[in-house]
């Protein structure tokens, strides 16, 4: 990944993943992130914790991702290791920016020390090396799941939405 993005640590269990996100997670990283919340649920991880306590910021594209997790997973679970997301120690303008997309509602937040489940091993989060359209066409969903979730975000996307769906029609060879 290159500077400025998110690191990300990760943590597994039988159906269990932790992952940390560090520093500033933006629309490069998203694809990252996309890329391993979908291996880990392939390999039958259905319950992730997010710990955001290092986390400085998250994007609009970033924040789209989650959210379509978030919706894919069906929202909040409260059982210990059911379908869902909790955000554990997020910080304040993380939450407002959640709140202010409309999209709070898909996760569990949390506060304080992480409970991990016992038989937990490290996992390498290998950078997947997107190339400019990859990163273009993450954007261009991101931002469209951002909108079918709530329409109030319409308005916010949509010149967005438009811009990057021009401009991987004109990046499409003849």
């Amino acid at each position: 990944m290159s500077e400025g993005t998110a690191k990300m640590m990760v943590l597994v269990g039988e159906k269990f993943a932790c992952v940390k996100i560090s520093g500033r997670a933006n629309f490069t990283s998203s694809v990252d992130f996309k890329a391993l919340l979908v291996e880990l649920q392939r390999e039958g991880r259905n319950y992730f914790v997010l710990d955001l306590s290092e986390c400085a910021l998250m994007d609009s594209t970033f924040l789209g991702v989650l959210a379509g997790f978030g919706v894919k997973l069906g929202g909040p679970n409260e059982g210990p290791c059911g379908p869902g997301i909790v955000l554990l120690n997020a910080n304040a303008r993380i939450i407002e920016l959640l709140e202010s997309l409309g999209v709070l509602h898909l996760f569990r937040v949390s506060e304080g020390p992480m409970e991990l489940p016992e038989h937990l091993h490290t996992r390498d989060v290998i950078p997947a090396s997107p190339s400019k359209n990859d990163i273009t066409r993450a954007c261009l969903e991101a931002h469209q799941t951002l909108m079918d979730i709530n329409a109030a975000n319409v308005p916010k996307f949509k010149e967005v939405t438009q811009f990057l769906a021009e401009k991987l029609k004109a990046s499409r060879p003849a």
